[in-house]
């Protein structure tokens, strides 16, 4: 996601705590939050009684593995959250939705017997080839491929500079019959070509290509590439739970609960989707409960499809009579909050939590995008990208986040809810 500049709101103590307590009066489960100010406990009730819980719901998710679409696994995690929503008292369904996907069932580059797992790019050939494995120097522009002969081998350069659909271009071009990019890092990476190659198309970490890289012959006997991936058809699960009988919310609540392969997807997204429970459970026993409906998407990160599906099977007039969408991602890391989307909830959401800053629009990066493109108000709750994204690290987050998370939204649905019309 690209970052803009910040804008920050930073009202006086005093100032805060008046307009906070003016936001809280006669909400359900806040009526003790004043006390607890006075007795300088810098936690309210709803963390006290929803932060363990929360943390609990990402350690769930994380201990079913990768959240991957169209996997066993998503559906174990669709019925936890079901199951999760129902304790509630809430009623559920699952929307289901299908679409086309890249998947790699597992790529590797043999070299003298020693397997190196890999991740093909989207848009490679499937295939295995035994050859010669040239290194080519620098990033495998036309020029580094003319200094080396790649004919009928198998190329690995290193990543970089140059698109990768170029990379390939110039192997094919080249007469090589398969290619390997070397990560500028030391990590995995998932890339994509802009059009179908021709040849296998192998990443791999800048771990297990270094000393590739680094031989000192340029060719190498003995190399398998194996690029066991393309395109399959996958249904996806999104989650929806609302009290029995509301069949026009208000507002909408969600966040994706599927991961990226390989990750287990702690902060991405299993903080979004606890939050999403977290609310879920602390409006239960409220009349705003009545107004709201919530959503776990599922394929968020092959493209956004769940949420593009749920806009795309709403009845005529869910949408227009929505006062806004409410969308988590990547809330359990980082200490700034950060808010973006439609301008009156944005406002909205930085007057209750004064340390929230603006980034960026609600035209993308997350299952938000998928509403405001049907004119719909949006207010994306986001912390920033971490050093564990989209990585098998991902496993952990800070409890206290998912509960600063929670009661900021739940102060921006009260007063939603309860605003007269015209006045957001």
């Amino acid at each position: 996601m690209k970052s803009q500049r910040a804008i920050f709101s930073r009202p006086s103590q005093k100032r805060l705590f008046v307009s906070v307590s003016i936001l809280l009066m006669g909400f359900a489960g806040y009526t003790s939050l004043r006390e607890v100010v006075k007795a300088q406990d810098t936690r309210s009730p709803l963390a006290q009684q929803a932060l363990p819980r929360a943390n609990a719901d990402v350690e769930a998710l994380v201990q079913m593995g990768p959240r991957v679409a169209g996997t066993p696994v998503i559906e174990q995690a669709s019925r936890y959250l079901m199951a999760e929503f129902r304790q509630a008292g809430y009623v559920t369904s699952v929307q289901t939705f299908t679409y086309e996907k890249f998947d790699d069932q597992g790529s590797s580059l043999s070299v003298n017997g020693n397997s190196l797992k890999g991740l093909a790019l989207r848009g490679s050939a499937a295939g295995s080839s035994t050859a010669r494995l040239v290194v080519v120097p620098s990033v495998g522009r036309s020029t580094d491929f003319a200094q080396v002969n790649v004919k009928g081998a198998i190329a690995i350069t290193r990543r970089g500079e140059i698109p990768f659909a170029e990379k390939t271009q110039n192997a094919i071009a080249a007469g090589a019959i398969g290619l390997v990019i070397v990560n500028n890092a030391a990590d995995d990476f998932m890339g994509t070509l802009t059009q179908q190659s021709a040849i296998p198309v192998l990443g791999i970490s800048g771990e297990r290509g270094k000393s590739l890289l680094e031989q000192a012959q340029p060719e190498q006997a003995n190399v398998t590439l194996t690029v066991n991936a393309g395109q399959r058809r996958v249904t996806g699960r999104n989650v929806v739970a609302h009290l029995e009988g509301v069949s026009q919310p208000q507002m909408l609540v969600g966040g994706h609960y599927d991961s990226v392969p390989g990750s287990p997807g702690a902060n991405d997204n299993a903080s979004g989707t606890a939050v999403v429970l977290a609310i879920a459970r602390n409006l239960a026993r409220t009349p705003q409960a009545r107004n709201v409906w919530f959503v776990a998407f599922d394929g968020e990160e092959d493209g956004l499809h769940g949420s593009k599906a749920f806009v795309e099977q709403a009845a005529p007039g869910f949408l227009t009579s929505l006062k806004g969408m409410l969308n988590f991602d990547m809330v359990g890391l980082n200490a700034q909050l950060r808010v973006s989307g439609s301008s009156a909830l944005t406002k909205l959401a930085q007057a209750t939590a004064s340390d929230a800053v603006t980034f960026g629009s609600s035209s993308g990066g997350s299952d938000h995008a998928s509403f405001a493109a049907k004119g719909v108000p949006v207010l994306f709750f986001h912390r920033g990208v971490e050093p564990n994204y989209h990585k098998p690290t991902d496993t952990k987050v800070d409890p206290k986040l998912l509960d600063e998370t929670t009661e900021a939204a739940l102060k921006v649905i009260e007063e939603v809810l309860t605003a007269t019309p015209g006045s957001t």
